[in-house]
Order: C-alpha cells, then sequence, then structure tokens
C-alpha cells in the first residue's frame, strides 16, 4: 500500500479543478514549453512574408489558429491541473514534440496533398482530447463539465480525418468547422457549469503567459524589420532611417498594448475569461501579420503593394485592443476615463483603415513617418488622460499600480 501511495505521488495525476485558483509563478516549465511555440509561429510567419498573397495569408491565419488552440490548452491544462509530477512533465515533452512534428511536417516537399500536416494536427488534436479526458478520469466530478470538450475535439478529430479522403479543395470548407468546434467548448460548457464555478477567473499567471505570448510577437515583429533590412544589400543613409522609423513603430505598438493591457488582471467569470483567450487571437496574428510584411517591405520592388497591408495590419491590432479593454479590470478612478481611451483607440484603428484604403502615393520614409505620427497622437491622448485624472484625483501611482 505504501509503495503505491509512493508511485501515485511520484506519477502526479492532474491536480483538481478549483474555481477559485491560487495565486502562483509561471514555471520554468511552462517557459521552456513556450519555446517550441515560438519556433513553429516563426516559421510560418517567414513563410508568408516570403509568400505574400491573399492565400497565404488565410494559410497563415489557420495555422496560427490551429497553433494557438494547442499552446491555450496545453497552458491551460497545466494552469488548472499541472503539478511537479513525472506526469505533467510528460505531457508537457510529448506537446512540445508534436509542436517540433508541425514545423518538420510543414517542409517536407513534396506534399501536395498536405497529407503529413494534417496527420500531425491529428496528433496534436488527440493528444489534446486525451488531456481533458484524462482529468474526468481521475477526477469524476469534473466529467460534467470536460464532455463538451472532448466530443467536440473528437468532431474535429474526424473531420480532419475525413480531410485526407476528400479533395484538396475540401480543406477551405472543413477546416472553418474544425476551428468552430476547437473554439466553442468553453462557450458551451459555461451553460452547464454551476453558479461557483461560472464565477472561475483567468488566473494571473495565466494572463501572464498570454503577455509573454505577445512578446513573442512583439519579438517576431522586431525580427520582421531585422530581416527586411538584411535583404537589402545597400546600405545608405535611407535604409538606416527606414530602420529606426520601423524599429520606432514596433515600440510604440508595444507602448500602447502594454499601456492599457499590462499588469491587469481579466475581469470575473468564466464567460469573460474565454472571450479573453479567444480575442487575444486577431491581436497577436495581426503582430505576425505585420512581422511578415515588415520582411518585405524595405525592397524597391514588390509584387504586392505593401503599404496597405500594413495599415490594415495595425488597425486590426489596435481594434482587438480596444475589445480586450472591456474584458479587463482597472481601478475605480479610471471607470469613467477607461471608455474615453478605449474609444479613442478604436477610432485610431478606424484612422488608419481610412489611411489604407486612401493609398497615398507616399515613399517608404515618409508613409513610415505618417504611421508614427498617428500612432504618436495616440500614445500623447493617453498618457496625457491618463496623468491629468491622477493630477486631478491625487491618486498614489505607486499605490494603483
Amino acid at each position: 500500500m505504501q509503495i503505491r501511495k509512493s508511485a501515485t505521488a511520484w506519477w502526479g495525476p492532474p491536480k483538481k479543478f478549483e474555481p477559485l485558483q491560487k495565486e502562483r509563478r509561471i514555471s520554468w516549465l511552462e517557459l521552456f514549453f513556450d519555446l517550441v511555440y515560438v519556433i513553429a509561429i516563426s516559421h510560418i510567419t517567414h513563410h508568408l512574408a516570403v509568400h505574400i498573397s491573399f492565400d497565404s495569408f488565410l494559410e497563415y491565419c489557420c495555422l496560427f489558429t490551429l497553433i494557438y488552440w494547442g499552446w491555450l490548452n496545453g497552458s491551460i491544462y497545466h494552469d488548472l491541473h499541472g503539478n511537479e509530477g513525472l506526469r505533467t512533465r510528460l505531457i508537457t515533452l510529448w506537446q512540445m514534440m508534436i509542436i517540433a512534428a508541425i514545423v518538420i511536417a510543414l517542409e517536407i516537399n513534396p506534399d501536395p496533398h498536405h497529407h503529413y500536416i494534417i496527420i500531425v494536427f491529428m496528433i496534436m488534436q488527440l493528444f489534446i482530447t486525451y488531456l481533458w479526458w484524462s482529468v474526468g478520469f481521475y477526477d469524476k466530478e469534473h466529467r460534467r463539465y470536460s464532455w463538451h470538450y472532448i466530443l467536440l475535439y473528437l468532431i474535429s478529430f474526424a473531420l480532419m480525418g475525413l480531410s485526407l479522403f476528400l479533395p484538396d479543395n475540401s480543406l477551405q470548407f472543413i477546416i472553418p468547422f474544425i476551428i468552430i468546434c476547437n473554439y466553442s467548448p468553453p462557450f458551451i460548457s459555461y451553460f452547464f457549469l454551476n453558479p461557483l464555478s461560472r464565477e472561475f477567473n483567468l488566473s494571473s499567471s495565466m494572463f501572464e503567459r498570454l503577455g509573454l505570448l505577445t512578446i513573442i510577437l512583439f519579438g517576431e515583429l522586431v525580427l520582421g524589420v531585422v530581416n527586411g533590412v538584411i535583404g537589402i544589400h545597400t546600405f545608405d543613409f535611407s535604409l538606416w532611417l527606414n530602420f529606426a522609423l520601423a524599429m520606432t513603430i514596433a515600440f510604440a505598438l508595444w507602448w500602447i498594448f502594454f499601456t492599457v493591457i499590462a499588469a491587469r488582471e481579466a475581469k470575473d467569470n468564466f464567460l469573460r475569461a474565454s472571450l479573453l483567450e479567444l480575442i487575444y487571437l486577431p491581436t497577436i496574428i495581426a503582430l505576425g501579420f505585420l512581422a511578415a510584411i515588415f520582411s518585405s517591405f524595405f525592397g524597391e520592388a514588390s509584387t504586392v503593394d505593401l503599404q496597405p497591408l500594413f495599415g490594415y495590419g495595425i488597425a486590426a491590432f489596435l481594434i482587438s485592443i480596444s475589445l480586450l479593454i472591456g474584458l479587463l479590470k482597472y481601478p475605480i478612478q479610471f471607470d469613467d476615463l477607461i471608455a474615453k481611451l478605449r474609444l479613442s483607440i478604436l477610432i485610431t484603428g478606424v484612422v488608419f483603415i481610412i489611411f489604407s484604403l486612401l493609398n497615398l502615393p507616399l515613399s517608404q520614409t515618409w508613409y513610415l513617418i505618417s504611421v508614427i505620427a498617428i500612432l504618436t497622437m495616440e500614445i500623447l491622448y493617453l498618457n496625457f488622460m491618463y496623468y491629468r485624472r491622477v493630477s486631478q484625483d491625487g491618486i498614489n501611482l505607486q499605490e494603483e499600480i
């Protein structure tokens, strides 16, 4: 009996689900887990940069959405049920191997029917399904919450398998259903939760993980600038000037995002937490898209006019931030101010849409300067409104933070 107890502790079954999560620090295992996603995201972003087209963008969005789904489920599982046991570490290793295999499968050539990549995604789908099934195996009370996940994830798995036997063009019809099945379980299960479980909040550690994932995409944005400059072999003053302007844009986008998003917590309620996780997706896709555009932005000749596309990417990023703000907690002194700041970011996003539609004949340098000017006005407005409120109400910044 003692040996059995020791083996159970060593193996480490999933931690029991608790609506009220304890505060904890992000583990080194989670950071290591994120590294393989850096590789996957970087790989698909590079592929988009080399093949900028509408079809490539749709392919990028689909791949990114499925990869993010894997990261999100793996991260939430670790946050809710992970522990220091061997099982948690092996589960992390196996998922890292699957994501690395996805990157390899993307490079297998020829694969005209995408069979290799579909099979690897099927393995990931089945593995994530197993994770949620295993929680119910160890904790019978959890089964009524997880069966929606298991059922819909298995439907997605079946659709992936079906696509192996259908014509290639069938993927464009099947993938949307796969994505819907993968992302809908949290919203369906919400109506089956008891009142206490409905008040489940996104933990501070999980919100921090989302922030770290965003930092990864900002790193891709900087890498896109660097790769774009390296691709030009004439290093004259104008190129260095454009490099400085592009880096300034990356920093300005970071400034806006983390000014209103960092050091916050998600609003209470399981449904809001699920919406927050979902809205993060277009936010980081927009950053990856901007990184891909920057990689080809500095060339003299291009088959695609990149300036409007770049503007649309910034617009999507800002509008997503505006949506995220509505799902975060802010000090009560800023309640009325937050609505104004949220509206200003939304308006700035609309300005970039109009700017892109106009498609003014600007040089690269003047276009980058124009983008910086618009972003700078938004930053100045955000800081002016914030510090004016601090001054008027005598708010202690250290206490507010």
